[in-house]
């Protein structure tokens, strides 16, 4: 479904007989404050459910495939393919029900700190956006560190994995925002610390993750500039790491089209 001039979520929901929960949950990158004229909504049907921590229960559309299902719910294909292993990825059937897991809260996790980068890069694996179709006001953007260098570019690694970016930076180094925005999450993620999502303008989002010690709540206001967090030590290499995502409609966008 498409967003028409006055809607919001809560009238989606009224009109479609679904609980606005479980219609925020089939769309985790949409915004209810920001809503945009023809931006694609996605109506669960009857058969589908999404439970708090998931697996989901989604029913699937034409088109559909694993990789545009993780997409869309921030998490990776591997995870949907294992969690339905006696349905093959290449006879997806429409109306097909299926179980989709999610990665910790809204990304990735892993079980042990030497398969951590994988699982980092699993919280925004996806497909990247161009820097062309990127809004106007993501340019120049400030970077979220003063003192930094990149250890580890966005990008796809030797096994064709989406890799977010990693900062390296010192002790005592703290995570500024790089745009005015919402505090949608300040919590703790497995394996990823203490992390920070940041909404702004034109459904952008600002990801600050391998934290440790927030200075920031949910639903807090920010500026560019603003202290998030601190940055913790990666306790593999004892260097302070930070690992910084940006997304646009929840897809993961390199940092370098917008960072100045």
């Amino acid at each position: 479904m498409s967003i028409q001039r006055g809607d919001t979520l809560g009238k989606l929901a009224q009109r479609a007989d679904v609980p606005l929960e479980r219609l925020q949950r089939f769309n985790p990158s949409a915004d209810s404050r920001r809503l945009a004229v023809g931006q694609k909504i996605l109506i669960p049907t009857q058969q589908e459910r999404a439970p708090s921590g998931g697996p989901y229960r989604y029913q699937v559309r034409p088109g559909d495939t694993y990789a545009a299902i993780a997409r869309h719910f921030g998490t990776n294909s591997r995870h949907i393919q294992n969690a339905n292993s006696g349905v093959s990825p290449t006879a997806l059937r429409v109306g097909q029900i299926i179980s989709v897991p999610l990665n910790g809260t809204s990304m990735t996790t892993s079980a042990s700190r030497s398969s951590g980068q994988t699982a980092r890069s699993s919280s925004v694996s996806s497909t990247s956006s161009k820097a062309g179709g990127l809004p106007a006001s993501a340019r120049r953007w400030p970077w979220p560190l003063d003192d930094y260098r990149i250890v580890r570019r966005f990008g796809t690694d030797s096994h064709g994995t989406l890799q977010p970016m990693l900062l390296a930076t010192q002790a005592g180094a703290k995570a500024k925002a790089v745009a005015a925005g919402d505090v949608r999450f300040a919590s703790s993620m497995r394996q990823l610390g203490q992390v920070v999502i940041v909404h702004h303008s034109d459904n952008l989002q600002s990801v600050y993750a391998l934290c440790d010690g927030l200075h920031v709540d949910e639903g807090e206001r920010v500026k560019a500039g603003d202290l998030l967090c601190d940055v913790g030590q990666n306790s593999s290499n004892q260097r302070y790491d930070l690992l910084f995502d940006l997304r646009q409609g929840g897809k993961p966008i390199d940092p370098r089209d917008v960072l100045k």
